[in-house]
């Protein structure tokens, strides 16, 4: 099959880019909840997801291996996205160089 060995490649790449900025995410996102410029209905997005993960009931129980974890990391990683996309992007955008010391394009 050819091509197959491109995509499992450029599959771990997204995977290694994800966890190399994983706590620049996860500061942005809590940088993002405790600003007053961010609307009400992101932050309650956030939260939402969250207590899904904490909750027992579950789409997909946490019994079963690696996939009751998986639909919990999925739920969260998409909440944030969303988070962050519904928030100003002026406001996330001075966040981001707070974090990182530089301006981001």
């Amino acid at each position: 099959m050819p091509g197959s060995a491109a995509t499992t490649r450029m599959g771990w790449v997204k995977a290694l880019t994800f966890l190399t900025k994983f706590p620049t995410q996860v500061r942005l996102c809590w940088r993002l909840f405790r600003d007053a410029r961010v609307a009400i209905w992101p932050k309650a997005l956030l939260v939402g997801a969250l207590a899904y993960v904490a909750l027992p009931t579950d789409f997909v129980p946490d019994v079963i291996p690696f996939l009751g974890q998986l639909d919990d990391a999925v739920i969260i990683a998409t909440a944030a996205r969303w988070f962050v996309r519904w928030c100003p992007t002026r406001v996330v955008q001075e966040h981001l160089t707070a974090i990182t010391g530089r301006r981001l394009a």
